[in-house]
């Protein structure tokens, strides 16, 4: 009988917890009602990741699922039977309560956040997460009480035990309500001050779109009359060139047609003396003799006319020198027009809006972003861990380019620059005016890459000090599974393919930092953020439990 190959248990939704109802089975096997894993994931549909609610196995395209004929044939065996009593259902969320994301219908209470999922779940749905070892790692928050209902529905609270993973090296930990509350005022004052600085951002943008679209036309123009002068010389000199054609060959004609009157005349007189000298007649040969003996013209000395100095090589060579004058000329001033460009976008911007900050952008609008690994690589910058910000249980080697997690305390000396109670570690070098790029191979439980100010709070357990937790730092967090981008507290999820190799490009002057995902000779963009920065750069990484960072030695290829 088929209902021999399955137990009472497998007829159950995992989502609705009744009977399954169109029973679908999933790749990694498990069953589900067809409406309850259609709603599941309809709920993820702009993400574009789908996985199985109950073992977290991920699928990268949604999956065609059909009606399972034969598990519903003893679905319906097992309803006529002895078993009708389903498991018995969580307690329904009440008010206060978080409700699960899970449930269908009236949801049950959510005991557990997922920092992961962005998800809330009861006690049966949070069984994958207690089973599955893809999903044990996730990062865990009770979710009695929070305000706002779901981690989804509160950015600021799913944040606040994201970054619970310092001094007491616990994986994870109840968010501090009280605290949160105290600072929400702060964070709301913040978030409309950053709204008026984006939106200041954004008209200066358009201010340099509009800039850089009249420097284009005027510079169109300035180069069409460029080019017509100097088609106006090509042309006044070839009409100067054949002028004196005309003149010389008109002048050379004259003489050829003086030198042939002058030839025919003397081969007439040449012929009356040969006459004469045949002649008896001593009388007439007198008579005759001096009027042929002189003849017309005698003394004079026709010559060409043509000038020495007018010559094809003369020409070529002069031509040559004002060629090679003129592009010299267009090399100079261009390199002092990409100076003064420099010199002002080098200055430091007051504020969003400011004249540098838009030269900023016109230098980026100059040197394209490179695109392909290969073009990243150009900008390879060799870094270093500084050991005097290194926390206590963070273990430095390789030539200070590889940190690791210790349980053991490391024996570093005090040092008003080591982070006390975050596990994280700076970088001696500071980038500033130019462009930089860096991978780094990471693997454990996960961890930050980010680049931080050097005025960055080091000491006190103040979520100040942690890799996006303020506005001096940005941070790519990865919990292995799954990343998102920080800053100020304000995070956004990462849906891009994630690597154990991560390449960051920065590009200080025109205030872009951006995040890859490295395999083999393919970057592929995770993500990029714009913003306006005011001091040099210091790339750092926080650290999580059983976690290894470790800089890669990048060659720098010879420009083609």
């Amino acid at each position: 009988m088929a209902s021999g190959l399955w137990s009472e248990g497998q007829i159950w939704c995992p989502t609705c917890l009744n009977t399954l109802t169109d029973p679908v089975t999933l790749p990694c096997g498990h069953s589900y009602c067809m409406g309850c894993i259609r709603t599941q994931w309809d709920r993820v549909d702009h993400i574009g990741v789908y996985s199985c609610p109950q073992c977290g196995e991920t699928f990268s395209q949604r999956p065609d699922v059909h009606r399972n004929t034969e598990l519903a044939d003893v679905v319906e065996q097992l309803r006529s039977s002895s078993f009708h009593d389903p498991p018995p259902a969580p307690s329904p969320a009440g008010p206060g309560d978080v409700p699960c994301d899970v449930c269908t219908g009236r949801p049950a209470r959510a005991v557990k956040s997922c920092l992961v999922c962005l998800a809330s779940y009861c006690q049966t749905h949070l069984q994958p997460h207690r089973q599955s070892p893809a999903l044990s790692a996730h990062l865990l928050v009770d979710a009695a009480g929070r305000p706002g209902g779901s981690a989804r529905a509160d950015p600021q609270g799913l944040w606040d035990p994201l970054w619970q993973m310092g001094g007491d090296n616990r994986s994870s930990s109840v968010v501090n309500l009280e605290q949160q509350r105290a600072t929400r005022a702060g964070v709301q004052d913040r978030l409309r001050s950053k709204q008026q600085e984006l939106r200041n951002v954004m008209r200066t943008a358009e201010a340099v779109r509009s800039s850089a679209h009249l420097a284009v036309q005027n510079t169109d123009r300035i180069f069409t009359e460029l080019i017509r002068s100097i088609e106006r010389t090509r042309s006044e000199l070839t009409q100067l060139i054949r002028a004196q054609e005309r003149a010389a060959v008109s002048q050379a004609e004259g003489l050829l047609e003086r030198l042939e009157q002058e030839i025919a005349e003397l081969r007439r007189r040449d012929a009356e003396l040969s006459q004469l000298s045949h002649t008896e007649d001593h009388i007439h040969f007198l008579q005759k003799f001096q009027s042929v003996c002189v003849p017309p013209g005698a003394g004079d000395s026709p010559s060409i006319p043509v000038s020495p100095h007018f010559s094809p090589e003369a020409v070529r060579r002069a031509v040559s020198g004002l060629k090679e004058r003129l592009e010299n000329f267009c090399k100079e001033e261009l390199v002092k027009i990409s100076r003064t460009v420099t010199d002002v976008s080098s200055q430091e911007p007051a504020e969003p809006g400011t004249t540098a900050e838009a030269v900023s952008e016109v230098y980026s609008l100059q040197t394209p972003e490179p695109r392909t690994r290969a073009e990243l690589l150009h900008y390879a910058c060799q870094l270093t861990l500084d050991p005097n910000t290194a926390h206590r249980q963070l273990c430095l080697s390789e030539g200070n380019r590889k940190v690791t997690w210790s349980r053991e305390p490391q024996q570093y000396p005090d040092h008003p620059e080591r982070f006390d109670h975050w596990q994280q570690v700076l970088c001696r070098e500071g980038l500033s005016g130019t462009r930089c790029y860096w991978e780094v191979q990471w693997s454990g439980k996960g961890g930050f890459i980010g680049v931080a100010y050097k005025g960055i709070t080091r000491k006190g357990e103040a979520k100040d000090g942690v890799f996006g937790g303020n506005d001096q730092s940005w941070s790519l967090v990865s919990s292995g599974l799954s990343c998102s981008f920080w800053h100020s507290r304000r995070g956004a999820a990462i849906t891009g393919p994630l690597a154990p190799r991560i390449g960051v490009y920065v590009d200080h002057r025109a205030g872009t930092l951006s995040f890859y995902s490295v395999s083999g000779d393919t970057a592929t963009l995770l993500h990029r953020v714009q913003a306006s920065f005011t001091e040099p750069l210091y790339p750092g990484f926080g650290i999580g439990l059983n976690t290894t960072v470790g800089l890669c030695q990048l060659d720098r290829p010879v420009w083609s």
